[in-house]
């Protein structure tokens, strides 16, 4: 099995998840570098250095521009971007859903216009599987539907049936691939996706159905798109009992970091999400005492960094007065600087996760941290 649980705190799972192309210690927040490239200027190396375990790339996006055959002629994404770590493709069904203005959707898939050009694209379980194997990621993410909150029972009934159709089409269509050598990664993982909206009866339901299929890992998906946290949290809840206790679960999309905590508290293992990353381009930068907005004018003459318990390369070197002169002049600089702090804020917020689970300390992190580092200064 590539993923273990190392130790339990109630729900919260402290594990290691064991790949082809490195070992993943959980809970882990995955870097979303969308177009393989994290927004904000930093590279592979840049990653290395703010303690990046996992990155994230995007189907959808790599299948437009450059184009998947070509990313698999040039040795498969991690040659391609030079990250010797593991890499997460997401399906592309998020963005076919969030992105076309214009879609079609059937048994087989979904036709539907590119956001760049307008140009027709059909898109389907197998389609998504034979991009990713040519992406050669280390876990490729079944092909879903996903569907708008709030939206009707009866709609959100249909989708969920057909979304698990579609996984056991994106498993046969990937074992075929890897057995006809056709696979830029043989060890390729995949990953399945619980849908449902806010219903709790169909959460339920579409969970214990994909769990009989033998995969990799379990995903939560179409959380995080507008509901109260509370409802997300009740449907993780929910959910939690009934995924595979020894698979590792992934929530898509999530979140700040109070949302991470809470999600841990409930049975979490993987997280991802460009709020980091897009926050730091706008001056929005995390803390141990809380969020800041680098660009008041209270930083003006701040000579400290930005966070003075924060070990980054960023706090180490430069101060809050030169970052909001670099983001108020908008210069790349500043936008580079702000991405690295907060990346590495959130990657040390999963390190004390895990210490804390480590050391059995974690109901006390939560009470300390978890609406305190959501909190505006």
């Amino acid at each position: 099995m590539p993923f273990t649980v190392l130790k339990k705190q109630g729900a919260a799972r402290r594990g290691v998840f064991t790949t082809v192309h490195g070992a993943v210690q959980t809970p882990a927040f995955m870097n979303v570098a969308t177009v393989a490239a994290i927004k904000g200027g930093l590279s592979a190396l840049d990653l290395e250095q703010i303690k990046t375990q996992v990155m994230l790339c995007n189907t959808y996006h790599l299948h437009l521009r450059p184009g998947d055959g070509l990313v698999a002629e040039l040795g498969g994404l991690r040659r391609f971007m030079r990250w010797d770590g593991p890499v997460l493709t997401d399906s592309g069904g998020f963005q076919v859903f969030s992105l076309a203005k214009l879609r079609n959707i059937t048994e087989e898939g979904v036709t539907f216009n590119s956001h760049i050009d307008g140009h027709r694209i059909f898109m389907g379980p197998e389609e998504s599987m034979q991009i990713q194997a040519n992406l050669g990621s280390t876990i490729a993410m079944a092909f879903d539907e996903c569907v708008e909150n709030p939206a009707q029972y009866a709609y959100a009934k249909d989708s969920c049936a057909r979304t698990a159709r579609w996984l056991l089409r994106c498993q046969a269509e990937l074992a075929r691939l890897k057995s006809e050598n056709r696979a830029t990664n043989p060890d390729q993982l995949l990953f399945g996706i619980n849908q449902g909206c806010t219903y709790t009866d169909l959460r339920i339901e579409h969970m214990k159905r994909i769990a009989e299929y033998g995969l990799d890992g379990y995903a939560i998906g179409g959380l995080a798109v507008g509901e109260p946290a509370e409802v997300m949290y009740e449907i993780i809840s929910a959910v939690e009992p009934f995924a595979p206790a020894d698979k590792i679960r992934y929530l898509m999309g999530v979140g700040t970091p109070g949302n991470i905590i809470e999600s841990v508290a409930r049975g979490v293992d993987l997280f991802d999400c460009v709020m980091p990353s897009r926050n730091a381009r706008h001056g929005h930068l995390f803390t141990w005492q809380g969020v800041i907005n680098i660009k008041n004018q209270k930083y003006e003459r701040d000579e400290s960094p930005i966070d003075p318990e924060c070990d980054c390369p960023v706090c180490r070197r430069f101060s809050r007065a030169y970052i909001r002169h670099l983001q108020k002049a908008q210069e790349m600089l500043g936008l580079r600087l702000a991405v690295m702090h907060n990346l590495w804020f959130y990657n040390t917020l999963m390190e004390r996760i895990r210490a804390a689970l480590d050391d059995g300390t974690f109901p006390r992190f939560h009470d300390r941290y978890v609406r305190l580092l959501d909190t505006r200064i």
